[in-house]
């Protein structure tokens, strides 16, 4: 009787085996399904970023005002109307 109940457990841990380590086994499984978090997560950060980016070229290719203040902030331009008034603080009195 002993013997067949090894011999029992013994099929039984060959025939998981396979389940559990195997090439489509459990833990595989696991993981492929943490890289397609990843992976998702991933995409959705992207996703929202092509987003933002389709948002600011049709607010550039529509509205002036996008253009106007990209000139203004990044390029610095200002227009023909306008007076620049730049402060420049003096510096600090040095001591003896």
């Amino acid at each position: 009787m002993r013997i067949l109940v090894a011999l029992l457990a013994a099929l039984l841990l060959v025939s998981q085996w396979g389940l559990w380590f195997g090439h489509g086994g459990w833990l595989r499984v696991r993981e492929l399904q943490r890289q397609l978090d990843v992976e998702r997560a991933a995409n959705a950060a992207r996703i929202a970023r092509n987003e933002a980016l389709s948002a600011e070229v049709r607010s550039l290719r529509e509205g002036g005002e996008a253009i106007e203040e990209r000139a203004r902030y990044e390029l610095h331009m200002m227009r023909a109307d306008e007076t620049f008034f730049q402060f420049v603080q003096a510096p600090p009195a040095q001591r003896r």
